[in-house]
């Protein structure tokens, strides 16, 4: 059995345009990072308004803290990112954003700091009620009161629909090698009793002609309690998005989690679903 559901990935677009409005950092071995309660007034300062600028959906007011010259690791620069928050905000003006300072350092003539940005947001698409939960951490480096280079750390975003949405315990490595195996597992946490389970699992790679472009999705009828696959990052890959998508007779819900992939290369153009183990 297999049918065909027009859900967006867009939720990974809340995992990334999104984290990078909350997060000021760049590590270095050189140095130990303080906890983020020593941090100077300054950059606590700068953490709230930002978080104050973006529940506010004041666009302006959030890029005035980036440089013209922001870089980040996915590719994203000071003009696509401006794009990526205004489109988000069209679909969910209702998001609310909340970032918790994890540590900061002095590094030459700026400042690297690590935070946790939490998201939560609703939206209403064919009159269904989508909830959305995100979680990111990032680095990032802060010069004369401007965030000028950031890289995504991890991040967890979650949409779900329905009276009933199943819960899913995702299994996914934090990090792989270029051309490694892995196992990527969304194993629903209720008895499934009567019901019948529709699921697809898909990997994406990292790049940001992917914030703007929806996903069809084929589900098929699942014969066990949830998603159990087996990817491979290419050989020349870099950091993956996987996704879970699993429907029951009250409710659906869809994961996406980062795969960082370590010392790899720009990502590849496409998408794929992954193989069933």
């Amino acid at each position: 059995m297999r049918t065909v559901l027009n859900f967006s990935y867009k939720n990974r677009l809340f995992a990334l345009s999104l984290g990078l409005l909350t997060t000021l950092v760049v590590t270095s071995d050189r140095t130990i990072a303080a906890p983020g309660a020593t941090a100077p007034p300054q950059l606590q300062n700068m953490l709230v308004q930002i978080d104050a600028a973006a529940n506010q959906k004041n666009i302006k007011a959030v890029m005035q803290f980036y440089s013209p010259n922001f870089t980040h690791t996915d590719g994203l620069t000071y003009q696509n990112l401006e794009k990526a928050l205004t489109q988000l905000w069209k679909q969910y003006p209702q998001l609310k954003y909340q970032t918790q300072l994890q540590s900061w350092q002095a590094e030459g003539d700026g400042i690297v700091a690590e935070t946790v940005t939490n998201i939560t947001g609703t939206q209403t698409q064919d009159s269904r009620n989508l909830a959305l939960k995100a979680t990111i951490r990032t680095r990032q480096r802060y010069e004369n009161q401007k965030i000028v280079k950031q890289e995504v750390l991890s991040e967890r975003s979650q949409l779900s629909t329905g009276t009933k949405p199943p819960t899913l315990d995702i299994k996914l490595p934090q990090s792989v090698k270029p051309g490694q195996q892995y196992n990527f597992d969304a194993v629903v946490v209720e008895p499934l009793k009567d019901d019948y389970l529709l699921g697809a699992a898909i990997e994406e790679p990292v790049q940001t002609t992917q914030y703007f472009n929806p996903t069809q999705v084929k589900l098929d009828l699942l014969s066990a309690g949830g998603l159990f696959k087996i990817g491979r990052v290419p050989a020349g890959g870099s950091d993956r998005w996987l996704s879970a998508v699993v429907v029951r007779g009250d409710g659906l819900t869809q994961v996406t989690q980062r795969l960082n992939v370590l010392g790899g290369n720009n990502p590849q153009p496409s998408g794929r679903r992954l193989n069933i183990r």
